[in-house]
């Protein structure tokens, strides 16, 4: 579980409370057209944009950064190099027993180990481990845009509530006590637009995009770690091998 996503949306949320609650009463700020308005503009215009199938594998991705959680690439090294010394001393199908095990906590890693033993070509298996490599970059790609999108909808949709709001209170102007709520219920619906993008929406599309970085790297280590196990490489040089993966990502994390 990504404890760092539930902290951050709960402490955030609470501050915002705890200042309104300074202030005001809470019910100031609770307007069902008003967030009527900024939802389903928000999520029609999403369905305008995407298919539905590919809305809800987002929706999917939503409740996977909640739950999952992405190896870190040293230890995966060393359990990369633990296999591949134990190829290179007892034989490739030793590994065999590893794959049941490895199913479950790793099933791209599991599945290319399969085909390591089957001995299943080194251009078969390098066709699909990056194809699949590829189609999860994709399906990443596609979270983080449409949250991106839904970010630049929420607050589009807020300036329309408050549009609509400053029709109506212009329209009553003959009843001047009237003006106030009108005005304040006008610009509830920006507040919540705001909310929505920059608690929700735009934080979640980074955090795929991260994710997607993280998976990504890991990805390649196995790849690299599987072709060099493949090779009969002696497990020195796998280390090697692997160690410029998480060299090259440190000095781009630096960069950031």
């Amino acid at each position: 579980m990504d404890i760092a996503t539930i902290i951050g949306i709960i402490s955030g949320i609470a501050l915002i409370i705890g200042s309104i609650l300074l202030n005001s009463g809470l019910g100031l700020f609770l307007d069902l057209p008003s967030f009527m308005i900024v939802a389903g503009g928000t999520i029609a215009s999403t369905l305008i944009a995407y298919p539905m199938n590919e809305v809800l594998k987002v929706m999917g991705l939503f409740i996977k950064v909640f739950t999952f959680k992405v190896s870190q690439p040293e230890d995966l090294l060393e359990q990369l190099v633990g296999i591949a010394t134990k190829a290179r001393k007892d034989g490739i199908l030793s590994i065999e027993n590893l794959i049941p095990q490895t199913e479950t906590e790793n099933p791209f890693l599991a599945n290319a180990l399969q085909m390591v033993v089957d001995s299943v070509s080194t251009h078969d298996i390098v066709r699909v481990m990056q194809t699949q490599i590829s189609l999860l970059q994709k399906q990443h790609k596609l979270g983080w845009e449409i949250f991106g999108s839904m970010g630049g909808f929420a607050p589009a949709f807020g300036m329309v509530g408050t549009l609509i709001g400053l029709i109506q209170m212009l329209a009553g102007l003959d009843d001047p006590a009237s003006i106030g709520p009108k005005m304040a219920v006008a610009l509830i619906t920006t507040f919540y637009g705001v909310i929505f993008a920059n608690m929700i929406f735009l934080p979640m599309a980074a955090k795929l995009k991260r994710r997607s970085e993280k998976e990504t790297l890991n990805m390649n280590l196995l790849f690299e770690a599987v072709m060099s196990i493949k090779a009969g490489d002696n497990p020195r040089l796998t280390r090697d091998k692997l160690n410029i993966y998480l060299a090259t990502s440190k000095r781009e994390n630096t960069k950031r």
